[in-house]
């Protein structure tokens, strides 16, 4: 036997014990493997079918078939009268998947914002509503969705937010989509093509809406923020004819925009023929009173209303709402269309069911309960451990603004000292341009994640880590 000839034999002779009906596909799937991993590198040329067969001790028709397979994929080539040979196209294939959600190593407490206690997600009552949706759900319901979302979500959705976040709620006018990032790409697409070029942002916020309006074309243009809200002075000067605003709950400062400056901010709308995205991020999670109702119900035909259940339920499902204008209502409907076709019909159909049954209701006030006690829990762990330490905004939402005394600062120094004590942290600076005038630390704590006992070991860890004591 040649060496080539032993070589091929090696590599393919685990395949001759696959079932009778699965040995082809599998000849065929080794030959491919050996040449994607290099194992048979290009040029190579392999033994004839006839004299390969007889080393496998299988029919010679078995390895022409996948001699003629892999030629055909461009895998081997073929010469009449010379052979054949591994060809020269295939790369070996990069192995492994890389998760790029992992979080920074080392960290035994993550107090950064914006995520929810996956371990709240109802898992029973989700599976219930699945198995539900699967005896009833009609064939032709599987096909092609309506762009905007199933009928019956827009329904149950419309009359949920109509009643607790007191939105104006046509569902005609409601868009399901893959949650309040792709909601801002629609609507940052549809301006784009209506003549706008910048949207404003405000100054702190999230820098994820800089990044998503970048993605449609659009500049973003920072808007300062006082302890009231957006401050008309720099809107009116800045230009722009969109702005994207967290009203009921801003983020990150965790302030409750006041009546003044939300009737100002729609005054600036219509006179400058602009538009407002309200981002309804974490609206439902007030704490010591009812929540603020959405500026949307003010004046439905300026503001576009966003949110989804990536806080009261879990991100993962890509789930969310966009409640649109009349006049942005076609172009966000087809944008969506050529975007992706719709949301998937199964998960819309499940949320239907979820919502329509009062499980979502049950799964806010289950969150509810738990997200304030786990906002006592660091209250009181940041006076225990970080005497001096105050806490701004409203008892609201999944974070808290913290403004840590310059005596366990400066700010470099403290995240530096924290993540080696394993605990990560994030700067309120991080959220804008604006910088503190005094040496205080102003830290935006996530603590909806964390259970109360993982919460004080992470503010204790940070206090040793800077000293107190």
């Amino acid at each position: 036997m040649t060496s080539h000839g032993r070589a091929a034999w090696e590599l393919l002779l685990p395949a001759v014990g696959a079932p009778a009906r699965r040995r082809g596909r599998a000849l065929q799937e080794a030959l491919r493997g050996a040449v994607r991993s290099g194992r048979l590198t290009a040029g190579t040329r392999l033994p004839s079918s006839r004299e390969l067969a007889a080393d496998l001790g299988v029919s010679r028709g078995l390895v022409t078939e996948a001699y003629e397979q892999l030629t055909a994929e461009g895998y081997l080539r073929s010469e009449r009268g010379a052979g054949t040979w591994v060809g020269d196209a295939a790369r070996a294939a990069v192995t492994g998947a890389r998760d790029l959600t992992a979080g920074p190593p080392g960290m035994r407490v993550d107090f950064r914002p914006g995520t929810p206690d996956l371990s709240l997600f109802p898992r029973s009552a989700w599976a219930a509503a699945q198995r539900s949706v699967l005896s009833r759900l009609p064939h032709p319901a599987l096909g092609y969705p309506d762009p905007r979302g199933l009928p019956e979500l827009r329904g149950a959705l419309a009359a949920m937010l109509t009643r607790r976040r007191g939105v104006v709620a046509d569902p005609e006018r409601l868009v399901v989509c893959s949650g309040v990032a792709q909601a801002s790409t629609l609507l940052g697409f549809v301006l784009r093509a209506r003549g706008l070029r910048r949207v404003g942002i405000e100054d702190p916020g999230s820098p994820e809406h800089g990044r998503l309006f970048a993605s449609t074309g659009l500049e973003t243009v920072w808007l300062p923020l006082d302890e009231e809200g957006l401050r008309p002075g720099p809107l009116a000067d800045s230009g722009v004819r969109a702005v994207v605003v967290t009203p009921s709950h801003q983020f990150p400062s965790g302030i409750a925009w006041s009546a003044e400056r939300r009737a100002a901010l729609l005054d600036w709308a219509r006179t400058v023929d602009g538009y407002v995205l309200e981002d309804d991020y974490d609206g439902d999670f007030r704490y010591d009173r009812a929540p603020v109702g959405a500026l949307q119900g003010l004046d439905p035909e300026r503001v576009a209303y966003a949110g989804s259940v990536s806080k009261s339920l879990a991100p993962g499902l890509r789930l969310g709402w966009l409640l649109v204008p009349e006049a942005l209502l076609d172009g966000v409907v087809e944008r969506k269309r050529t975007m992706d076709l719709g949301n998937p019909v199964l998960d819309q159909a499940v949320l239907a069911e979820f919502v329509t049954r009062g499980g979502y209701d049950r799964q806010l006030r289950r969150c509810q309960r738990a997200y304030r006690e786990r906002r006592d829990a660091l209250l009181a762990a940041l006076g225990a451990h970080l005497p001096g330490t105050g806490v701004t905004g409203i008892a609201a939402g999944l974070h808290v603004i913290a403004r840590v005394p310059e005596r366990f600062g400066p700010a470099e120094r403290l995240l530096a000292r924290a993540e080696e004590a394993g605990v990560a942290l994030r700067l309120l600076q991080e959220h804008g341009t604006a910088r503190p005038a005094d040496g205080d630390v102003r830290l935006v704590i996530g603590y909806a994640h964390l259970t109360p006992a993982a919460i004080d070991e992470g503010i204790r860890r940070v206090a040793e880590a800077c000293g107190a004591g």
